[in-house]
């Protein structure tokens, strides 16, 4: 597992049945993709979840909303206040709230 998705897994973890989380996995009911594997994708009736979203670009955030299909939920977490972008680059989530 990549260091950067095990936060994600540990959370599904304390959430779900240990026996039931592989099943969700491989049968597609939970799909765990970078936000980079979006682009040309529309997601219909699917409950999206975008983490640390302060570290997304303004062309980040918009491939990220624009790829919202019909009766899907999108939840997008971060904090503003913890961006690690380079000085030059404008927050996506400072972006959209502001």
């Amino acid at each position: 597992i990549d260091p950067y998705l095990r936060p994600l897994y540990d959370a599904l973890h304390d959430m779900l049945d240990p026996e039931s989380l592989p099943k969700l996995l491989t049968g597609g009911v939970i799909e765990v993709a970078p936000l980079a594997y979006m682009r040309g994708r529309t997601l219909n009736d699917a409950f999206i979840v975008l983490d640390e979203a302060q570290n997304t670009t303004v062309e980040q955030m918009k491939m990220f909303l624009t790829r919202i299909g019909f009766g899907s939920t999108a939840v997008v977490t971060g904090d503003v206040t913890q961006v690690d972008l380079p000085r030059s680059q404008r927050s996506g989530l400072r972006h959209v709230t502001e």
